[in-house]
């Protein structure tokens, strides 16, 4: 397991990020950060967040998913994701323009966005 993002590391991510043209470091911890939050919102192994090259997570309790391609998948790319997890964006939105991509009956989550880091 990876090591946590600190609080302060997260949220000074998420403001290099807000600011723009941030470093694919700070992009990187902060698209860890908000994944680091869902999984903690929303404890489980039944949907797997991706958000690649930077992070996934599995999030929502019910069956659990331990070899091949998960039957819960939503993926997108990292600004979606800091916009969706922050609430500057709703899934709704990503969705109907192509950002998001899920699969699986309990692959929405929009329920559990915005994250409020």
């Amino acid at each position: 397991m990876p090591p946590r993002i600190s609080t302060d590391a997260g949220r000074a991510a998420l403001a290099e990020v807000a600011a723009g043209e941030a470093p694919r470091a700070a992009t990187a911890t902060a698209v860890r950060y908000l994944l680091q939050l869902l999984a903690e919102k929303a404890p489980g192994h039944t949907v797997e967040v991706r958000v690649p090259p930077f992070g996934a997570v599995q999030v929502l309790e019910g069956p659990r998913h331990t070899r091949g391609t998960p039957p819960n998948v939503v993926e997108t790319d990292a600004a979606t994701w800091i916009a969706l997890a922050t609430g500057r964006e709703q899934w709704a939105d990503a969705a109907a323009d192509g950002r998001i991509h899920a699969s699986g009956t309990r692959a929405d989550i929009s329920d559990l966005l915005p994250l409020r880091p």
